[in-house]
């Protein structure tokens, strides 16, 4: 073997092994399980807020997710949840009432085999500025004043007022009198005679009676005077 042939052979076994070297290494590199495997979205799913964690982990390593809503540099966890990802990305949806222009900080903790972090999603979610609407959204109040409830009675119930002719042609009976009305049981007095005129037209009568008398008295003795004479 000549000095060429040598070199000519060291050089493509160095070219085979650093091939042999970046094909192991990406092969591990897409087997490993890091932080960069993760992503999160807010999303709207039927008026609802959620937060959609992607995992691209195709090593289908369970990592544990948890959820803090930060509000003046104070994290406050609001939802956690495991996920398991796949080379094709799975998408686990978390339900989380998320606010308007709010930044929640995700928090990825593995620890299983030969991986082991425990960091957080860069950059942070900062929800959109609208918050999640419902389907049926409730419709603005009117400005228009409703009119009240009319307390006057039913129309069917009301008392007819009586017309112009009507009043007109009442009988004139139906007018107030200032003579004194007749007292009660007077009616059945004049049906039996027994008023006050009956008393008057006996006492004629007796008196006629006794004239009667006393002209036939006085006529008998002057008939009797003239026949003696």
């Amino acid at each position: 073997m000549t000095r060429r042939s040598a070199h000519r052979t060291v050089r493509i076994l160095g070219v085979a092994s650093a091939s042999a070297a970046v094909v192991l290494g990406l092969s591990s590199s897409a087997l490993a399980c890091q932080i960069g495997d993760f992503s999160a979205e807010a999303t709207c799913v039927g008026g609802k807020g959620q937060i959609v964690i992607t995992d691209t982990d195709s090593s289908r390593t369970t990592a544990h997710i948890t959820v803090f809503e930060t509000n003046d540099a104070v994290d406050t966890k609001v939802a956690e949840t495991d996920v398991k990802g796949s080379a094709e990305g799975t998408k686990t949806p978390i339900d989380v009432d998320w606010k308007a222009k709010t930044t929640y900080r995700i928090n990825v903790k593995v620890d299983a085999g030969r991986f082991h972090f425990d960091q957080f999603i860069t950059p942070d979610l900062v929800t959109p500025a609208a918050a999640c609407e419902t389907d049926s959204p409730t419709p603005p109040a009117s400005s228009t004043p409703k009119p009240s409830p009319s307390t006057s009675a039913p129309s069917g119930s009301a008392t007819p007022t009586p017309s112009a002719s009507e009043s007109s042609s009442a009988p004139a009976s139906a007018a107030p009198s200032n003579a004194p009305s007749p007292a009660a049981g007077d009616s059945n007095l004049a049906e039996t005679g027994a008023n006050s005129n009956t008393g008057l037209i006996a006492g004629i009568a007796g008196a006629l009676v006794v004239v009667g008398g006393g002209a036939v008295y006085f006529g008998m003795r002057r008939r009797g005077a003239r026949g003696n004479g």
